[in-house]
């Protein structure tokens, strides 16, 4: 019980910090009128010509998060090419060569897997 009571203090005061934050920018923040055109967005001089909800396509999505799927199993890929002399020497090299090996097997079908769905094509 004695090692969760630091957690329980740093819960309570980022609980009590924060309420105290929103109480003060309440308080303090500006009271700006609630106008047309000060709800509009703007930028640059132009106004807006297309609606507030336009949408966007779910290709764009789609690739940014499989950008970002392959982009971290390239990250994990680096320290264990790293390290897999240490393994060797150690005498578990085969060991981590089959579990990357496994690893890459995954990757590589999840990359057949996008080629054969078509995932990246445009039309």
């Amino acid at each position: 019980m004695n090692q969760l009571l630091p957690v329980a203090f740093l819960i309570l005061f980022v609980i009590i910090f924060g309420v105290g934050l929103m109480y003060l920018a309440s308080l303090f923040g500006a009271k700006g009128s609630k106008s047309k055109s000060h709800l509009e967005a703007y930028e640059c001089g132009v106004q807006a010509t297309e609606a507030k909800t336009s949408k966007v396509s779910i290709k764009f999505y789609l690739t940014a998060i499989l950008f970002i799927l392959f982009d971290i199993e390239i990250i994990f890929m680096y320290p264990w090419a790293l390290s897999l002399n240490d393994f060797i020497a150690s005498g578990s090299g085969v060991y981590m060569l089959g579990a990357m090996g496994f690893f890459l097997f995954i990757f590589i079908f999840g990359l057949y897997w996008e080629v054969k769905s078509r995932a990246l094509e445009w039309e």
